[in-house]
Order: structure tokens, then C-alpha cells, then sequence
């Protein structure tokens, strides 16, 4: 099946999109770019959240690293710091982004500086060229513009994106709105890797004591070594109950990691909205910490039954959209409180 689009307007509602808090107060967000950096920071109550960063030394936008409330970093440190018992597999891995693996027959997934450069020509970037708007408050905003391009920088989609960030004493949410304008006509073919991705810290791996090997479309072959440290204690549930493992592949309107860190117990939750493309998504979750939504992966989680193609005429655009809420305290947040997020969220 190949989904199509109409014409639509390159534009992303400038609406206030604050989450639900659960009888907590909302605490207040400084979004501050970098006078000299390709960075902008993000606190919220006064403490480190998250960074933007857009070097030129990245193949894509990132939000790097992300903290839970209490100022636990929630996703791996590798390849752009040192943490040990971080796994070193995946280095196209790196905190939070978005983009997918076969676009016009690029693969902007998997490129990062361990491509050999004569290899370069087979991947996409995604160069963010500038910051539209920060804003501090309640709800923080940031809105970026950024062109995904070939190796010669010649561009196949403008992306403008909008992030609004907010949170309470034990909360952290990240509202994200994309919009993917095609400057020639663009095919996204049914994959594997995609959309949105988030590579999680050690603990929040499941334990498992096993090698195993991952393939990409091109033939590389990526190791993924087991562990006996037991650090690693996390597992998943999504909105249809399924856990563990058998989250991969599995459809759900939103799909939940969780597990000890420190004293506390800590959950990242993704959220996917109705308005988005084959709603609600495939959860492309691993066991070794790679947590993405991807709503154009269905041939091989479905193994082969269907597929999903996505195609743009030029001028046409889509637009994505996604929550991501990090929790921190005794005990992780419920089902009831995820289902009433959803709720919320399918609204905006």
C-alpha cells in the first residue's frame, strides 16, 4: 500500500501543548542557544534537561543527553562521552532524533562518522541550517529548520520541527511536532530503522548474558554484546499489553521502558498521535536499548504480510507527531495515567 498526501501548508500550529500533571506544579523552562556553539540547552526548575546540538560533525540533529527530574541521565552517553559499562554498538545511537532509513534510496538512519568515506555516497544527512524561535515559561519552545540532503547537499525534504518542553517535580515531557516539505519528490520505502529514536542508558537494557548479531539492509552485521554485570534490569509494555520482547514489531498507541535507576524507578514513555501516518505505530523496541516508533517498518514486522510506502510529490508535506514523557520516583507511571495522556495528546 502507498500512502499519499495532499498539498498541505508548511506549517506547524503555534498552539500551547502542555501535558497533563498529575496534581504536581509545573515548573519553569529556560530554552537558551549557544552564542557560540550549534547547541541550545534546556533547564527546567533550574536543572540541566537536555541539549539541542546541530555540529556540523553530527549527520543529524540530536537532543543529547536527556535527564529524568531528579537529574538521572536517561539515555546512553556513547559515542559522545564515556560512561563505563555503556555499550559501544550503534553509534548512530545518540540520544534523541528522528529520521529514517530509506528516503529517495539514502539511509539517513544508520550514517555516522564510522561510515568509511567511500561508502559516505549511500547515506543522507539531516543539516539543521537554523533556529527559528526559543522561548522560556511554562512551556518551553523551540522551533528549528533543517534540510534533508544527499552527500552533495543537494536537499530532498525541508524539515521544520517544533519541540515544547515542560515538566514538574518528578516529570519531564517532550512535545515534538515535524513537518517534512518535499523539494522533489520523495519515496519513503517500507524499513526497518525509523522514525523516532531514543537510545536508552545501561539500566534501562533488559538483562541479557547472550551476543547477539543485528543486519541492516546493506549486509553490515553490528554485535551486540551481552552482560553480567547486572546493571541492566529494564523491560517494556505498550498500550496492548505486550512486554518484553515481544514489544518489537508489536502495534500500540504508546509503548513504556521502565526500570531501577539508583534508588529511583524510572519510565520513558513514547506517545503517538492519530493524525499520524499508519496510526497507531510499530514499536521498533530492542532489548539492548534502542527504543524508536516507526510507523513505516510494517513489512518486516509484519513478515511480509503488508507493507507501508509514503510518497511526496514535490510541494507536499507531512507531519509527525509525538510525546515523550520521563518519570522519576517510587514507582513508575501507571497505565490509567499513560491512557489519560493519550488522550490528551490526540487532542492537539
Amino acid at each position: 500500500m502507498i500512502i499519499r498526501f495532499k498539498r498541505l501548508g508548511f506549517v506547524i500550529a503555534m498552539v500551547s501543548l502542555s501535558p497533563v500533571v498529575f496534581a504536581q506544579k509545573a515548573q519553569q523552562v529556560t530554552v537558551l542557544k549557544s552564542a557560540n556553539e550549534n547547541k541550545v540547552d534546556v533547564a527546567i526548575g533550574g536543572r540541566p534537561f537536555t541539549s539541542f546540538l546541530y555540529p556540523d560533525t553530527l549527520e543529524k540533529p540530536v537532543l543529547y543527553p536527556l535527564h529524568a527530574a531528579n537529574g538521572t541521565v536517561v539515555t546512553r552517553s556513547f559515542p559522545l562521552q564515556s560512561r563505563a559499562g555503556d555499550p559501544t554498538d550503534h553509534p548512530h545511537h545518540i540520544g534523541l532524533w528522528f529520521n529514517f532509513e530509506s528516503l529517495n534510496g539514502l539511509d539517513f538512519w544508520n550514517n555516522s562518522y564510522a561510515i568509511p568515506a567511500n561508502k559516505k555516497k549511500l547515506y543522507g544527512w539531516v543539516r539543521t541550517d537554523r533556529i527559528l524561535e526559543t522561548k522560556s515559561g511554562d512551556t518551553g519552545v523551540l522551533i528549528y529548520h533543517a534540510n534533508w540532503t544527499d552527500q552533495q547537499k543537494n536537499i530532498i525534504l525541508e524539515e521544520t520541527t517544533r519541540y515544547e518542553f515542560s515538566g514538574n517535580e518528578n516529570q519531564r515531557v517532550i512535545d515534538r511536532f515535524t513537518t517534512l516539505k518535499a523539494d522533489k519528490d520523495a519515496f519513503f520505502k517500507d524499513a526497518k530503522d525509523g522514525m523516532l529514536g531514543l537510545r536508552l542508558a545501561h539500566e534501562l537494557q533488559m538483562p541479557t548474558t547472550e551476543d547477539q548479531n543485528f543486519t541492516d539492509d546493506k549486509g553490515n552485521v553490528t554485535v551486540v554484546k551481552g552482560g553480567t554485570d547486572k546493571v541492566a534490569n529494564g523491560n517494556y509494555i505498550t498500550s496492548a499489553g505486550k512486554t518484553g520482547n515481544d514489544a518489537w514489531s508489536s502495534r500500540g498507541i504508546w509503548c513504556k521502558v521502565f526500570g531501577k535507576m539508583g534508588a529511583d524507578s524510572v519510565s520513558i514513555a513514547i506517545i503517538d498521535h492519530p493524525k499520524n501516518p499508519n496510526y497507531p505505530t510499530f514499536w521498533h523496541a530492542r532489548g539492548y536499548g534502542l527504543f524508536a516508533a516507526n510507523p513505516l517498518g510494517e513489512k518486516i514486522f509484519t513478515n511480509g504480510k503488508s507493507e507501508k510506502m509514503l510518497t511526496l510529490k514535490k510541494g507536499e508535506s507531512v507531519t509527525f507527531r509525538y510525546q515523550i514523557v520521563i518519570n522519576n520516583g517510587s514507582k513508575t507511571i501507571s497505565v490509567a495515567q499513560l491512557n489519560t495522556l493519550a488522550g490528551s495528546f490526540a487532542k492537539k
